[in-house]
Protein backbone atom coordinates (compact mmCIF):
# COMPACT_ATOMS: atom_id res chain seq x y z
CA UNK A 1 0.00 0.00 0.00
CA UNK A 2 1.44 3.50 -0.75
CA UNK A 3 0.13 6.49 1.04
CA UNK A 4 0.46 10.04 -0.35
CA UNK A 5 2.05 12.89 1.62
CA UNK A 6 -0.61 15.80 1.22
CA UNK A 7 0.14 17.85 3.96
CA UNK A 8 3.91 17.66 2.40
CA UNK A 9 3.31 18.18 -1.04
CA UNK A 10 0.77 21.03 -0.13
CA UNK A 11 3.22 22.83 1.53
CA UNK A 12 5.48 22.39 -1.65
CA UNK A 13 2.94 23.74 -4.01
CA UNK A 14 2.69 26.47 -2.02
CA UNK A 15 6.60 27.43 -2.46
CA UNK A 16 6.03 26.78 -5.94
CA UNK A 17 4.40 29.91 -5.92
CA UNK A 18 7.54 31.67 -5.64
CA UNK A 19 9.21 29.95 -8.63
CA UNK A 20 7.84 32.42 -10.96
CA UNK A 21 10.40 34.84 -10.31
CA UNK A 22 13.10 32.82 -11.04
CA UNK A 23 15.54 33.77 -14.40
CA UNK A 24 13.89 31.18 -17.13
CA UNK A 25 16.53 28.58 -18.38
CA UNK A 26 17.45 28.70 -22.07
CA UNK A 27 16.20 27.19 -24.92
CA UNK A 28 19.13 24.95 -25.16
CA UNK A 29 18.80 24.27 -21.15
CA UNK A 30 15.39 24.11 -21.42
CA UNK A 31 15.59 20.40 -23.83
CA UNK A 32 18.47 19.35 -21.82
CA UNK A 33 16.38 19.28 -18.67
CA UNK A 34 13.48 17.50 -20.74
CA UNK A 35 15.55 14.93 -21.40
CA UNK A 36 16.39 14.35 -18.20
CA UNK A 37 13.22 14.57 -16.87
CA UNK A 38 12.32 11.89 -19.61
CA UNK A 39 14.77 9.48 -18.22
CA UNK A 40 14.06 10.23 -14.83
CA UNK A 41 10.34 9.36 -15.48
CA UNK A 42 11.36 6.40 -17.36
CA UNK A 43 13.12 5.44 -14.09
CA UNK A 44 10.07 5.81 -11.99
CA UNK A 45 8.27 3.48 -13.90
CA UNK A 46 10.48 1.27 -13.97
CA UNK A 47 10.77 1.19 -10.31
CA UNK A 48 6.82 0.32 -10.72
CA UNK A 49 5.90 4.15 -10.18
CA UNK A 50 8.16 5.29 -7.03
CA UNK A 51 11.43 6.28 -6.96
CA UNK A 52 13.44 6.64 -3.86
CA UNK A 53 14.22 10.35 -3.41
CA UNK A 54 17.97 9.45 -2.80
CA UNK A 55 18.05 7.97 -6.89
CA UNK A 56 16.51 10.63 -8.03
CA UNK A 57 18.52 13.29 -6.49
CA UNK A 58 21.60 11.31 -7.58
CA UNK A 59 20.14 11.33 -11.18
CA UNK A 60 19.37 15.11 -11.26
CA UNK A 61 22.74 15.76 -10.14
CA UNK A 62 25.33 12.89 -11.88
CA UNK A 63 23.53 11.47 -14.84
CA UNK A 64 25.84 10.86 -17.38
CA UNK A 65 25.81 13.78 -20.15
CA UNK A 66 22.40 15.15 -18.48
CA UNK A 67 22.96 15.69 -14.37
CA UNK A 68 23.73 19.04 -13.20
CA UNK A 69 26.90 18.02 -12.03
CA UNK A 70 27.70 16.28 -15.56
CA UNK A 71 26.05 18.22 -18.49
CA UNK A 72 28.38 21.28 -18.79
CA UNK A 73 26.79 24.24 -17.23
CA UNK A 74 28.48 27.32 -15.21
CA UNK A 75 27.70 26.35 -11.76
CA UNK A 76 29.98 28.44 -9.41
CA UNK A 77 31.01 32.09 -9.42
CA UNK A 78 28.84 35.09 -10.19
CA UNK A 79 27.44 33.75 -13.41
CA UNK A 80 26.60 29.98 -12.30
CA UNK A 81 24.35 29.03 -9.00
CA UNK A 82 26.04 29.89 -5.87
CA UNK A 83 29.40 30.70 -4.56
CA UNK A 84 31.42 28.53 -2.36
CA UNK A 85 33.87 30.16 0.02
CA UNK A 86 37.42 30.05 -2.29
CA UNK A 87 35.58 31.82 -5.15
CA UNK A 88 34.38 34.35 -2.01
CA UNK A 89 37.69 34.91 -0.97
CA UNK A 90 41.26 34.00 -1.66
CA UNK A 91 41.96 34.37 2.01
CA UNK A 92 40.06 31.29 2.57
CA UNK A 93 42.46 28.81 0.57
CA UNK A 94 45.46 30.62 1.44
CA UNK A 95 44.55 29.96 5.53
CA UNK A 96 43.65 26.06 4.77
CA UNK A 97 47.22 25.98 2.99
CA UNK A 98 48.52 26.86 6.54
CA UNK A 99 46.13 25.10 8.44
CA UNK A 100 47.06 21.48 6.80
CA UNK A 101 51.06 22.18 6.83
CA UNK A 102 51.35 20.40 10.14
CA UNK A 103 49.74 17.32 9.04
CA UNK A 104 51.87 17.59 5.92
CA UNK A 105 55.07 17.75 8.40
CA UNK A 106 53.43 14.93 10.63
CA UNK A 107 53.40 12.33 7.87
CA UNK A 108 56.45 11.71 5.76
CA UNK A 109 56.36 12.02 1.91
CA UNK A 110 52.30 13.02 2.26
CA UNK A 111 50.30 14.47 -0.87
CA UNK A 112 47.40 16.50 -0.94
CA UNK A 113 44.09 14.54 -2.50
CA UNK A 114 41.26 17.12 -2.61
CA UNK A 115 38.19 15.34 -3.58
CA UNK A 116 35.56 17.56 -5.90
CA UNK A 117 37.46 20.78 -6.27
CA UNK A 118 34.99 22.58 -8.22
CA UNK A 119 36.65 25.49 -10.90
CA UNK A 120 40.14 24.32 -9.43
CA UNK A 121 40.63 27.88 -7.27
CA UNK A 122 40.93 26.14 -4.09
CA UNK A 123 43.91 23.97 -5.76
CA UNK A 124 45.34 26.66 -7.51
CA UNK A 125 45.46 28.99 -3.99
CA UNK A 126 46.68 26.05 -1.49
CA UNK A 127 49.28 25.37 -4.18
CA UNK A 128 50.33 29.13 -4.69
CA UNK A 129 50.49 29.28 -1.03
CA UNK A 130 52.36 26.27 -0.09
CA UNK A 131 54.93 27.25 -2.62
CA UNK A 132 55.43 30.65 -0.81
CA UNK A 133 55.76 29.02 2.36
CA UNK A 134 58.09 26.34 1.04
CA UNK A 135 55.96 23.53 2.00
CA UNK A 136 54.73 22.24 -1.18
CA UNK A 137 53.82 18.44 -1.20
CA UNK A 138 55.58 16.33 -4.04
CA UNK A 139 51.96 15.67 -5.59
CA UNK A 140 48.22 17.34 -5.74
CA UNK A 141 45.99 14.79 -6.58
CA UNK A 142 42.55 16.03 -7.80
CA UNK A 143 39.65 13.24 -7.16
CA UNK A 144 37.17 14.62 -10.00
CA UNK A 145 34.12 12.29 -11.69
CA UNK A 146 33.23 15.57 -13.92
CA UNK A 147 34.67 15.77 -16.88
CA UNK A 148 33.27 19.47 -17.46
CA UNK A 149 34.68 20.63 -14.23
CA UNK A 150 38.01 18.43 -14.51
CA UNK A 151 38.50 20.61 -17.78
CA UNK A 152 37.97 23.69 -15.98
CA UNK A 153 40.01 22.86 -13.27
CA UNK A 154 42.80 21.96 -15.27
CA UNK A 155 42.42 25.61 -16.61
CA UNK A 156 42.66 27.42 -14.03
CA UNK A 157 45.37 25.81 -12.44
CA UNK A 158 47.47 26.37 -15.49
CA UNK A 159 46.36 30.25 -15.66
CA UNK A 160 47.27 30.86 -12.37
CA UNK A 161 49.74 28.39 -11.05
CA UNK A 162 51.22 27.57 -14.91
CA UNK A 163 54.45 27.20 -12.58
CA UNK A 164 52.99 24.04 -10.13
CA UNK A 165 50.75 22.50 -12.74
CA UNK A 166 53.09 19.18 -13.25
CA UNK A 167 52.33 18.78 -9.50
CA UNK A 168 48.47 18.07 -10.08
CA UNK A 169 47.32 14.57 -10.94
CA UNK A 170 43.46 14.05 -11.69
CA UNK A 171 42.62 10.00 -11.00
CA UNK A 172 39.07 8.37 -11.11
CA UNK A 173 39.08 7.01 -7.51
CA UNK A 174 39.99 7.19 -4.25
CA UNK A 175 44.18 6.63 -3.86
CA UNK A 176 45.01 3.36 -2.16
CA UNK A 177 47.67 3.61 1.06
CA UNK A 178 47.31 7.43 0.67
CA UNK A 179 49.51 8.90 2.91
CA UNK A 180 48.85 13.37 3.84
CA UNK A 181 45.35 15.05 3.45
CA UNK A 182 42.27 14.20 2.07
CA UNK A 183 40.26 17.83 1.90
CA UNK A 184 36.54 17.98 0.85
CA UNK A 185 35.02 20.73 0.76
CA UNK A 186 31.14 21.50 0.19
CA UNK A 187 31.14 17.70 -0.85
CA UNK A 188 28.98 15.51 1.56
CA UNK A 189 26.00 17.77 1.45
CA UNK A 190 25.70 17.16 -2.83
CA UNK A 191 25.78 13.52 -2.35
CA UNK A 192 22.20 11.79 -2.24
CA UNK A 193 19.69 12.29 0.56
CA UNK A 194 17.58 9.62 2.03
CA UNK A 195 14.28 12.03 2.66
CA UNK A 196 11.98 10.21 5.67
CA UNK A 197 8.10 11.45 6.79
CA UNK A 198 6.19 10.48 9.86
CA UNK A 199 2.94 9.34 8.91
CA UNK A 200 0.51 7.57 11.36
CA UNK A 201 4.22 7.31 14.28
CA UNK A 202 5.82 5.37 11.38
CA UNK A 203 9.07 6.24 9.23
CA UNK A 204 8.28 6.67 5.85
CA UNK A 205 10.78 7.43 3.04
CA UNK A 206 10.05 9.85 0.50
CA UNK A 207 10.08 8.89 -3.11
CA UNK A 208 9.24 10.30 -6.35
CA UNK A 209 6.14 10.06 -8.23
CA UNK A 210 5.44 11.09 -11.90
CA UNK A 211 1.55 11.78 -12.63
CA UNK A 212 0.32 14.43 -14.89
CA UNK A 213 4.02 15.20 -16.48
CA UNK A 214 5.14 16.22 -13.09
CA UNK A 215 7.26 14.75 -10.29
CA UNK A 216 5.32 15.05 -7.36
CA UNK A 217 6.25 13.78 -3.46
CA UNK A 218 4.68 10.26 -2.45
CA UNK A 219 5.87 8.35 0.90
CA UNK A 220 6.38 4.81 0.25
CA UNK A 221 5.86 1.74 2.25
CA UNK A 222 7.88 1.54 5.35
CA UNK A 223 10.66 -1.23 3.50
CA UNK A 224 14.31 0.60 3.91
CA UNK A 225 15.11 -1.23 7.34
CA UNK A 226 18.08 1.32 7.58
CA UNK A 227 15.95 4.35 7.28
CA UNK A 228 14.16 2.57 10.03
CA UNK A 229 16.44 1.78 12.37
CA UNK A 230 18.43 5.36 12.25
CA UNK A 231 15.09 7.06 12.65
CA UNK A 232 14.37 4.78 15.48
CA UNK A 233 17.69 5.21 17.04
CA UNK A 234 17.89 9.25 17.14
CA UNK A 235 14.13 9.35 18.47
CA UNK A 236 16.09 6.99 21.27
CA UNK A 237 18.72 9.57 21.29
CA UNK A 238 16.13 12.82 21.57
CA UNK A 239 14.31 11.13 24.28
CA UNK A 240 11.31 11.89 22.33
CA UNK A 241 9.18 10.28 19.35
CA UNK A 242 9.28 12.51 15.65
CA UNK A 243 5.67 14.11 15.74
CA UNK A 244 3.39 13.81 13.02
CA UNK A 245 4.62 15.09 9.08
CA UNK A 246 8.06 15.82 10.36
CA UNK A 247 10.22 15.73 7.27
CA UNK A 248 13.71 15.14 7.25
CA UNK A 249 17.10 14.09 5.79
CA UNK A 250 19.73 11.22 6.59
CA UNK A 251 22.73 10.96 4.06
CA UNK A 252 23.88 7.38 4.33
CA UNK A 253 25.70 7.81 1.51
CA UNK A 254 28.20 10.87 2.76
CA UNK A 255 28.52 7.77 5.67
CA UNK A 256 29.45 5.32 3.30
CA UNK A 257 31.97 7.72 1.36
CA UNK A 258 33.73 8.61 4.89
CA UNK A 259 34.16 4.59 5.10
CA UNK A 260 35.34 4.01 1.79
CA UNK A 261 37.74 7.10 1.81
CA UNK A 262 39.50 5.73 5.67
CA UNK A 263 39.98 2.62 4.04
CA UNK A 264 42.07 4.44 1.23
CA UNK A 265 43.70 6.38 3.60
CA UNK A 266 47.02 5.03 5.31
CA UNK A 267 48.24 7.66 7.37
CA UNK A 268 47.47 11.46 7.76
CA UNK A 269 43.75 13.59 8.25
CA UNK A 270 40.95 14.03 6.28
CA UNK A 271 39.44 17.67 6.66
CA UNK A 272 36.09 17.79 5.94
CA UNK A 273 34.24 21.49 5.42
CA UNK A 274 30.40 21.69 4.62
CA UNK A 275 27.21 22.98 6.36
CA UNK A 276 25.71 20.79 9.02
CA UNK A 277 25.25 20.52 12.55
CA UNK A 278 25.46 18.05 15.52
CA UNK A 279 22.85 15.53 15.71
CA UNK A 280 20.85 17.07 18.71
CA UNK A 281 20.80 20.06 16.35
CA UNK A 282 19.81 18.75 13.10
CA UNK A 283 17.05 16.32 14.31
CA UNK A 284 15.42 19.60 16.79
CA UNK A 285 11.74 19.44 17.16
CA UNK A 286 11.44 22.88 15.54
CA UNK A 287 13.63 21.71 12.60
CA UNK A 288 10.43 19.85 11.41
CA UNK A 289 10.96 20.94 7.39
CA UNK A 290 14.04 19.07 6.79
CA UNK A 291 17.06 20.73 5.38
CA UNK A 292 16.97 20.38 1.81
CA UNK A 293 17.42 23.57 -0.60
CA UNK A 294 18.10 23.58 -4.39
CA UNK A 295 20.12 26.58 -5.77
CA UNK A 296 19.49 27.91 -9.63
CA UNK A 297 21.26 31.50 -10.02
CA UNK A 298 22.00 32.37 -6.94
CA UNK A 299 18.83 31.82 -5.24
CA UNK A 300 17.90 29.31 -2.90
CA UNK A 301 14.27 27.45 -2.83
CA UNK A 302 12.62 23.99 -1.53
CA UNK A 303 11.72 22.30 -5.25
CA UNK A 304 14.10 19.56 -6.21
CA UNK A 305 11.50 18.98 -9.41
CA UNK A 306 12.07 22.94 -10.79
CA UNK A 307 14.36 21.93 -14.04
CA UNK A 308 16.12 18.73 -13.45
CA UNK A 309 19.54 18.73 -14.17
CA UNK A 310 19.44 22.78 -14.00
CA UNK A 311 19.93 23.24 -10.29
CA UNK A 312 21.67 21.84 -7.38
CA UNK A 313 19.85 19.96 -4.65
CA UNK A 314 21.44 19.70 -1.35
CA UNK A 315 20.77 19.06 2.00
CA UNK A 316 22.81 19.66 5.49
CA UNK A 317 25.23 17.00 6.93
CA UNK A 318 24.64 15.52 10.25
CA UNK A 319 28.10 15.50 11.59
CA UNK A 320 27.26 13.12 14.35
CA UNK A 321 26.99 10.55 12.03
CA UNK A 322 30.01 11.40 9.96
CA UNK A 323 31.83 10.92 13.58
CA UNK A 324 30.06 7.93 13.82
CA UNK A 325 31.10 6.09 10.55
CA UNK A 326 34.70 7.57 10.92
CA UNK A 327 34.91 5.67 14.38
CA UNK A 328 33.60 2.59 13.03
CA UNK A 329 36.03 2.41 10.03
CA UNK A 330 39.07 2.96 12.28
CA UNK A 331 39.59 7.04 12.25
CA UNK A 332 40.03 9.14 15.05
CA UNK A 333 37.81 12.57 15.71
CA UNK A 334 40.85 14.76 15.49
CA UNK A 335 38.41 18.05 15.68
CA UNK A 336 35.33 19.49 14.92
CA UNK A 337 34.52 23.32 14.99
CA UNK A 338 32.73 26.32 13.51
CA UNK A 339 34.39 27.49 9.84
CA UNK A 340 34.41 30.79 11.90
CA UNK A 341 36.63 29.23 14.48
CA UNK A 342 38.43 26.86 12.36
CA UNK A 343 39.65 29.49 10.50
CA UNK A 344 40.39 32.67 13.04
CA UNK A 345 42.63 29.80 14.98
CA UNK A 346 44.46 28.99 11.89
CA UNK A 347 45.35 32.53 11.69
CA UNK A 348 43.12 34.39 8.88
CA UNK A 349 43.26 38.19 10.31
CA UNK A 350 47.24 37.36 9.81
CA UNK A 351 46.98 38.78 6.27
CA UNK A 352 45.73 41.65 7.84
CA UNK A 353 49.24 42.61 9.46
CA UNK A 354 51.55 44.58 7.40
CA UNK A 355 48.88 45.23 4.76
CA UNK A 356 48.99 49.05 4.17
CA UNK A 357 46.84 49.76 1.52
CA UNK A 358 43.26 51.31 2.49
CA UNK A 359 41.21 49.54 -0.21
CA UNK A 360 42.73 45.99 0.01
CA UNK A 361 42.31 46.50 4.00
CA UNK A 362 39.23 47.40 3.52
CA UNK A 363 38.50 44.42 1.55
CA UNK A 364 40.39 41.82 3.07
CA UNK A 365 38.56 42.86 6.46
CA UNK A 366 34.94 42.40 4.14
CA UNK A 367 36.47 39.04 2.96
CA UNK A 368 36.96 37.89 6.75
CA UNK A 369 33.65 38.76 7.77
CA UNK A 370 31.75 36.71 5.22
CA UNK A 371 33.67 33.84 6.11
CA UNK A 372 33.43 34.15 9.84
CA UNK A 373 30.44 35.99 10.51
CA UNK A 374 27.65 33.67 12.40
CA UNK A 375 25.23 35.54 9.90
CA UNK A 376 27.38 34.62 6.82
CA UNK A 377 29.10 31.52 6.88
CA UNK A 378 30.90 31.18 10.22
CA UNK A 379 28.42 28.63 11.95
CA UNK A 380 26.57 27.41 9.69
CA UNK A 381 29.50 26.16 8.08
CA UNK A 382 31.76 23.78 9.76
CA UNK A 383 34.94 21.70 10.09
CA UNK A 384 35.73 17.88 10.89
CA UNK A 385 39.07 16.48 11.10
CA UNK A 386 39.32 12.48 11.07
CA UNK A 387 43.08 11.39 11.37
CA UNK A 388 44.52 7.49 10.92
CA UNK A 389 47.91 7.53 12.45
CA UNK A 390 48.82 11.12 12.34
CA UNK A 391 49.27 12.58 15.41
CA UNK A 392 49.62 16.30 14.24
CA UNK A 393 47.54 19.14 16.39
CA UNK A 394 45.87 21.59 14.21
CA UNK A 395 45.40 25.13 15.80
CA UNK A 396 42.32 25.51 13.61
CA UNK A 397 40.63 23.19 16.07
CA UNK A 398 42.23 24.66 19.30
CA UNK A 399 40.24 27.77 19.71
CA UNK A 400 36.54 26.13 20.22
CA UNK A 401 36.68 22.25 20.58
CA UNK A 402 32.81 21.28 19.37
CA UNK A 403 33.20 17.49 19.64
CA UNK A 404 31.62 17.26 22.91
CA UNK A 405 28.07 18.62 21.18
CA UNK A 406 28.50 15.47 18.97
Amino acid sequence: MIKSSDDFSARLRAAQKSLSSLPAPSADAQALSAELSARLAAAIAAAGGLLPFWRYMDMALHEPGLGYYSAGCRKLGADGDFVTAPELSSLFSRTLARAIQPILADVEGGGILEVGAGNGVMAAEILAQLAVDDALPAQYCILELSAELRQRQQQTIKERVPELAARVRWCDSLEKNFSGVILANELLDALPAHRFVIEGGSARELCVAYRDDHFVWQAGESCNERLISRVQQIEQENGSRFAEGYVSEILFAAEDWVKTAAKSLSSGMMLLLDYGQARSVYYHAQRNQGSLSCHYRHRMHEDPFYYPGLQDITAHVDFTAIADAALDAGLSVAGYTTQAHFLLGSGITDWLTGETDPLSLLDYSSQIKKLTLPQEMGETFKVMGLAKNCGASLPGFMLQDMRDRL
